[in-house]
This record gives structure tokens, C-alpha cells and sequence, in this order.
């Protein structure tokens, strides 16, 4: 196998839930091969690297491999590298932390995945033992 549509690589190596989705990415210009909007039908070769915009984030992804069938999580290292820049994981990092931070008014409570990724933020270990009950007597 030399080349494959770049859809079916983006489903096949999970980058992608759906084939339908990745082939929508493409069409909205989402999706660039040396910063060049490509189309679903694109073929691809192996050492190629595509930018994946999945807002807020530019995801850079080397091929080391093709393959047009779906597999498992695991398997997917052998087939991409990911090669993201580390500002844009920067972004991506505080992009969590804000969710915390400027939550919006009304949107109801915390989910409990909200609450442990909190807790996992908020790490008791950078506390450095300090008791934060203060007791106030006059």
C-alpha cells in the first residue's frame, strides 16, 4: 500500500470518531498537508505531516504508516507520530485550567469529572502542610 485517502487514515488511526467526521473537517478547511487545505480524497505517503485544527489547538501528526482499517487504541502509535507543537499543548493545558476558573453562571454543578479533575489540579502536596483553618479569636 503506497497512498491512502486521507480520510480513511484520519478514521483508521483515531485522530477522527467517524469517517463522516473527518471527511466534514476536511471540507471546512480544517485539515492541511505544509499548510494547505486539502481535500477528503487527498492521497497521503508515509513521512508526510498533517495539521488537524481541533479548536482551540493545532494538532501535527507525522505518518509512519498507512493503513485504511480501523484499529485498536493501542496499535495506533505504530501508524502516527504526534508531533504538536509544545505551545499548543500549552494551550491546550490552560485551556482546562480556565474551564475551572471562569465556569459559567448557570450552568449547573460540577460534574464528578469536574470535581476529580479539580481535586487533581489543586494537588494537597503543593499545600505544604499548611493548615488553611484559621481560627479567629478575640
Amino acid at each position: 500500500m503506497n497512498e491512502v485517502r486521507i480520510d480513511k487514515w484520519m478514521w483508521a488511526t483515531r485522530i477522527f470518531k467517524t469517517r463522516t467526521i473527518a471527511v466534514e473537517a476536511c471540507k471546512k478547511g480544517r485539515v492541511m498537508i505544509n499548510n494547505v487545505n486539502v481535500k477528503p480524497s487527498r492521497m497521503i505517503k508515509k513521512n508526510d505531516v498533517l495539521q488537524v485544527r481541533k479548536p482551540p489547538v493545532v494538532y501535527s501528526f507525522r505518518v509512519l504508516e498507512l493503513t485504511d482499517k480501523r484499529m485498536g487504541a493501542k496499535l495506533v502509535e505504530n501508524f502516527l507520530k504526534n508531533v504538536t507543537t509544545p505551545d499548543q499543548l500549552q494551550i491546550l493545558e490552560l485551556q482546562k485550567i480556565e474551564g475551572f476558573v471562569n465556569r459559567a453562571r448557570g450552568t449547573g454543578r460540577p460534574t464528578k469529572k469536574d470535581r476529580r479533575d479539580l481535586e487533581e489540579f489543586v494537588d494537597p502536596e503543593f499545600s505544604d502542610g499548611f493548615d488553611f483553618d484559621f481560627d479567629f479569636e478575640e
